[in-house]
């Protein structure tokens, strides 16, 4: 090979793999929130990979608020290149402190999820508007060695309280599974909020029992979300039962 082709073959190598990084698409990091798990994704992850899209689904320890966004932040600090962050319900507040200062979040997007501001709980937020039933739907809190408690949704009330759109039969096995979230974490104030300075999308259904729509109205405002879709009909577990205008919505963010 001459001299000329090895560099016109070289020239053209590296523009091929310009043009490929720059066509790369950001990771998505999607993370769950109190009483569900990181299956309550399948299916938006399964929109979008089968769009291209990298994915990673966090598990949230739901142990309390900046333990658990420092587990986060580590799977954020490991993902080369930009990622959008989405969180729900609970997982809204470990997004907000997680993404604090990660220079590779490009977009947060807010699913049914909490947004607080420093100073303000999740607990606190949910009790700001009328409309959340979740305190009467919630089992006896479980001791834990420190004096924490473990909370659960009871069995019986879980398909009409967080699950109200799910077909029953999921709902039912997916109230067996339920992962609890600590009193600690509810109650622990927000220290760090990414969402002042990363833009924010936000998705929810105006059925939701445990976040009042009014609340996460507010706090899409607040934080002068780009884009607020709005779920006719749609429970707290709105990525489940209308997954595609979930992953429409996180990919709009993506872009």
């Amino acid at each position: 090979m001459t001299q000329k082709v090895f560099a016109f073959a070289l020239a053209l190598s590296l523009t091929s793999l310009a043009a490929a990084h720059a066509q790369t698409k950001p990771t998505v990091v999607l993370v769950h929130g109190a009483f569900a798990d990181s299956s309550s994704w399948d299916g938006v992850v399964a929109d979008l990979t089968r769009d291209g899209y990298p994915v990673v689904a966090a598990a949230n320890p739901l142990r309390g608020l900046a333990s658990d966004a420092a587990a986060v932040r580590a799977v954020l600090d490991a993902i080369p290149g930009p990622v959008v962050l989405v969180g729900h319900s609970y997982g809204g507040a470990v997004i907000s402190a997680a993404s604090d200062g990660a220079a590779n979040v490009k977009a947060l997007v807010y699913v049914a999820a909490f947004a607080p501001e420093v100073g303000e709980s999740i607990f606190e937020l949910s009790g700001k508007f009328q409309g959340s039933t979740l305190s009467g739907a919630l089992d006896k809190p479980v001791d834990l060695p420190g004096g924490a408690h473990d909370l659960y949704i009871q069995q019986d009330k879980f398909p009409a309280q967080f699950a109200a759109d799910v077909p029953l039969a999921k709902a039912r096995l997916m109230a067996v599974a339920q992962r609890p979230l600590t009193d600690v974490a509810g109650m622990e104030k927000a220290i760090a909020t990414g969402w002042k300075v990363i833009p924010s999308w936000w998705a929810y259904g105006d059925a939701d029992r445990n976040i009042p729509p009014a609340a996460m109205q507010w706090m899409a405002e607040r934080a002068h979300a780009k884009k607020v879709a709005i779920v006719p009909g749609a429970s707290h577990v709105v990525m489940i039962s209308h997954p595609h205008e979930v992953a429409k919505l996180i990919e709009a963010a993506a872009r």
